[in-house]
């Protein structure tokens, strides 16, 4: 079967190779999968450069969210059948033609998901989700409240702003260039920031994907006292300055990391947030655009795309082809 593989950390665009490997045969409780369509995400690509080199093993196969069809299964599995559709999760190796995984890490689409949707049902929506539930464990009720949004113009910083749109919750969208403003009406608020200096503002909160010095100038300047930061994310490939953090010892400090929440939270409470994600589809409230499908087989053509500053939507891969 045709695969991707990292052999060594670097540029994704010159490290993450294309060949031809074995299929591996599911063992008892796991089942084989044809993966139908893998999405691009900053976090398939950020463990390629090496940034999580203290917890990622080489080599291996990148792509942590995608859709599939189950084609074989092993001893003992019940609960999935060949021909079902999965969303399988809890590592990476999506980009590749052929997945085996345990059961427990697989969910099944409802017939009404398309794949293409399927294929975006997991990263961006259980982030979401769960940014704004962390919310609601430190303030309880939102109503009222002020929240920043930083990468407001991303596929899930506008999830973020629907999500606290229904919560009553008034949202600041801030983004980096003017480009990203026609996408924004459901906030209350649009800044652009001008470098990384936004102006002065008041939050209760900030869901910040930057990092660097955009968050260091948020937390000094924007996030009122019994306040919380969240951060789930750093595209500037910058962490939030530590002397940031230690300067604000009246403020709540969080990072989510998508899959240690996943690794904790137990089959039941990842069933019930694939209902809400799947619902969030239905509904418009999860839709992400989608840009273009790739052939695996184009790889490189696809990683130039995901990098280019004037895509508008999701990069999808196709191993079948």
């Amino acid at each position: 079967m045709r695969s991707s593989l990292v052999r060594q950390f670097g540029d994704p665009g010159q490290v993450i190779e294309l060949v031809d490997v074995d299929r591996a045969t599911p063992e008892a409780g796991e089942v084989e999968i044809a993966i139908s369509l893998s999405a691009v995400n900053p976090s398939d690509l950020i463990p390629v450069t090496g940034a999580y080199s203290a917890r990622t093993l080489l080599p291996f196969v990148p792509g942590f969210e995608g859709v599939g069809v189950v084609t074989r299964i092993g001893a003992g599995v019940r609960d999935l059948k060949p021909g079902d559709r999965v969303v399988p999760i809890g590592a990476s190796g999506l980009w590749q033609q052929f997945l085996v995984r345990p059961t427990e890490w697989c969910f099944t689409v409802p017939d009404d998901i398309d794949d293409q949707q399927a294929a975006t049902s997991y990263v961006n929506p259980l982030t979401a989700l769960r940014l704004v539930e962390q919310l609601r464990e430190h303030f309880g009720s939102l109503k009222g409240r002020s929240v920043g949004v930083t990468a407001a113009g991303s596929a899930i910083g506008g999830m973020l702003l629907r999500l606290l749109d229904l919560e009553d919750v008034e949202t600041t969208a801030i983004v980096r260039s003017e480009k990203s403003v026609g996408h924004l009406g459901d906030a209350d608020r649009i800044i652009v920031a001008d470098g990384d200096t936004p102006p002065r503002l008041a939050f209760d909160a900030v869901l910040d994907a930057v990092g660097g010095n955009l968050a260091s100038e948020l937390i000094a300047r924007s996030v009122q006292s019994g306040g919380i930061f969240i951060q789930y994310g750093a595209l500037s490939g910058v962490p939030v300055p530590q002397a940031a953090i230690g300067g604000r010892s009246d403020l709540r400090f969080a990072f989510l990391w998508l899959r240690n929440w996943v690794h904790s939270a137990g089959r039941d409470a990842l069933e019930a947030a694939f209902e809400r994600s799947f619902a969030g589809l239905r509904d418009g409230l999860f839709a992400s655009p989608i840009a273009a499908i790739y052939p695996l087989s184009r790889l490189t053509e696809a990683l130039v795309h995901q990098a280019d500053p004037r895509r508008d939507g999701k990069i999808l891969l196709d191993p079948r082809c």
